[in-house]
């Protein structure tokens, strides 16, 4: 890459060059340690001398803004004290929708970039150690290989043919999903997917309904198109399909593992729901995130594999599988909008990277997948079993579990009156990170509690972190009520 230089006319020409690299190293766009390009090199590129150029250097070397090492170059010496270029605040026309999306909320953003303690019970997020990274490194090497013979081209929109079929079979066989590869599309996460559905679907002002409590990233990505988000009350059945109200055109619901109480759907829930999206002409988002571990029960439908209307769009992450950082997902789309949305992708990035899809279409095809998920499915159930001992034992005259029989977090009901906050602000203090039920409200909540994510803490320091909040319990409610009845889930 040429250095950005312009030199005009035939005067001046050594004091234009001078001016040009002391300013782009004073200002800092010249990074301190940037190597600059070989004197007789950069006299070519410009039409200089060399003489010129290394008189240049010299005398920038002599203000000690550059420095010369023997053999390898001159390199960048920033000073100490770099003067910060300064830009004219110019009145933007769009000043109030900048304000606009400044103003709107990021939820779980702070949650996900902040230190975690060393006992962490996020949601979201799996132990990096147990991520089988040696069959990962053979895949990836694999991609490269496949990436090499594209010879620089883009890629398909929908995602690479071998791994929307890879999707395809994976569905099939773990959620019964009934679907051919061309409904199939890749995306950047499962974020991306429901960003991408709420552009198709929606115009400002059209009606969402949510479930409450709910995820409230879904709810923001909705909202963020103009949409108008409904929370519709959940109970130990799921969402109450009657009171999704008129004229919506999208629900968005978690039927496996309801997000965050954890229970799933019930089957006449499920097809009151896909009764109630035939009446309205609505598209239902089934959000299955985590369903891949089941501990307990019989396997369940997916909500899709029960569509007759044609009204179900069934996103899944392998975010949650497998790393976060992948940013891998995927959709499958109901046949009357594989085509809008396709377009959508298309406009939005083109297409996810190639290279990430060619390793995973690898990673599903030689079994990597299947094996490291019952791999965790074994680690989840033993961490799994360890809060259910807690919560059944000491823990019990505070909190109850609500009852799920899949993914990898529950949702732990306060039993009697107890100052959540007080609670988190303190046990943050002993290094032990948990996370308040009511966050995930959009109006009050009904139900405190807490949310806890069991798949990036291991099964011993569950033992540890929950002494200590026992010890905290003890010590802010020393005589809970017993015997106290507790509500139902919601």
């Amino acid at each position: 890459m040429e250095l950005h230089i312009l030199i005009d006319g035939t005067r001046d020409l050594g004091g234009q060059l001078y001016r040009q690299l002391s300013e782009a190293i004073r200002s800092g766009r010249l990074a301190d340690g940037q190597q600059l390009p070989p004197s007789r090199l950069l006299a070519s590129q410009l039409g200089l001398s060399r003489k010129t150029v290394s008189d240049v250097y010299d005398k920038l070397s002599y203000e000690k803004l550059l420095v010369g090492k023997v053999g390898v170059g001159s390199f960048v010496q920033t000073p100490h004290a770099s003067p910060q270029r300064r830009h004219a605040s110019t009145p933007l026309a769009s000043a109030q929708r900048i304000a606009r999306w400044e103003a709107t909320p990021t939820p779980l953003r702070r949650a996900s970039q902040e230190q975690p303690a060393r006992y962490a019970f996020i949601g979201g997020r799996t132990t990096p150690s147990h991520f089988p990274q040696d069959e990962w490194r053979a895949c990836v090497l694999h991609a490269l290989r496949q990436d090499g013979q594209a010879r620089g081209r883009y890629g398909p929109v929908p995602g690479l043919p071998a791994l929307r079929a890879a999707i395809a079979g994976h569905a099939a066989f773990s959620r019964g999903i009934h679907c051919t590869p061309e409904q199939v599309l890749v995306t950047s996460g499962a974020q991306q997917a429901l960003s991408l559905l709420a552009q198709t679907l929606l115009e400002p002002g059209d009606t969402v309904a949510v479930e409450e409590p709910g995820y409230p990233v879904a709810r923001a990505v909705f909202a963020s198109q103009g949409a108008r988000v409904v929370g519709v009350a959940v109970d130990e059945d799921g969402i109450l399909a009657g009171q999704i109200p008129d004229g919506t055109r999208l629900i968005y619901v978690t039927p496996a593992h309801q997000f965050p109480l954890g229970m799933p759907m019930s089957m006449a829930r499920r097809h009151a729901l896909l009764e109630r999206a035939r009446q309205l002409g609505a598209i239902v988002i089934e959000d299955d995130y985590d369903s891949a571990f089941r501990y307990e029960g019989r396997p369940e439908d997916s909500l899709q594999s029960m569509d007759r209307y044609g009204v179900v769009a069934h996103v899944g992450s392998f975010s949650k599988i497998m790393l976060p950082e992948l940013r891998l997902g995927y959709v499958v789309l109901p046949q009357a909008i594989v085509a809008a949305v396709e377009t959508v992708k298309y406009l939005t990035d083109c297409h996810t990277a190639s290279l990430g899809q060619h390793a995973l279409a690898k990673f599903i095809h030689d079994g990597h997948l299947l094996r490291h998920i019952r791999r965790c499915h074994d680690i989840y159930a033993g961490r799994r079993e360890r809060l259910q001992h807690w919560f059944d034992g000491p823990l019990s005259p505070w909190f109850r579990l609500v009852p799920a029989s899949a993914g990898f977090h529950v949702a732990a009901l306060a039993q009697a009156p107890l100052d959540i906050a007080e609670l988190l602000r303190r046990a943050r203090l002993a290094d032990v990170s948990l996370y308040a039920l009511s966050s995930f409200y959009h109006g009050p909540a009904r139900h405190e509690g807490l949310f806890l994510g069991y798949g990036a803490i291991d099964r011993l320091d569950i033992d540890t972190a929950l002494a200590i909040v026992l010890a905290i319990l003890q010590d802010m409610a020393p005589l809970p009520l017993s015997g106290v009845a507790s509500d139902s889930v919601p």
